[in-house]
């Protein structure tokens, strides 16, 4: 079953509800600056280690932990280990969040 609410008028997202939606739009407004950038980054680039993330996003990397981990915390980003590396990707989660942004 598909759920269809109304976000703004004439916009509807299939799949979410209204709890979920209340949700990402607190989240956007709470995020620094940086985390979009993170964000838009995974998202153009996929999967990539904090270093390759720091450079590409133009996020300091002591600031990009910060990010990372507020960013993981809600569920948007997930973190794993490759050897030493720390890999970051989006989660489902975080496709549905930059979704539902670019669609506000």
């Amino acid at each position: 079953m598909t759920i269809l609410l109304l976000i703004k008028p004439g916009r509807r997202v299939a799949g979410m509800t209204s709890t979920l939606v209340e949700y990402f739009t607190g989240v956007q407004h709470r995020l620094p600056c940086e985390a979009e950038r993170v964000l838009k980054a995974l998202e153009d680039h996929g999967p990539m280690n904090k270093e390759e993330l720091s450079l590409t996003a133009k996020v300091k990397r002591a600031v990009l932990d910060h990010v990372v981990m507020q960013l993981y915390a809600l569920g948007l980003v997930e973190v794993t280990t490759e050897g030493k590396s720390k890999m970051c990707s989006l989660t489902s989660l975080g496709w549905d969040f930059l979704g539902l942004s670019k669609a506000g």
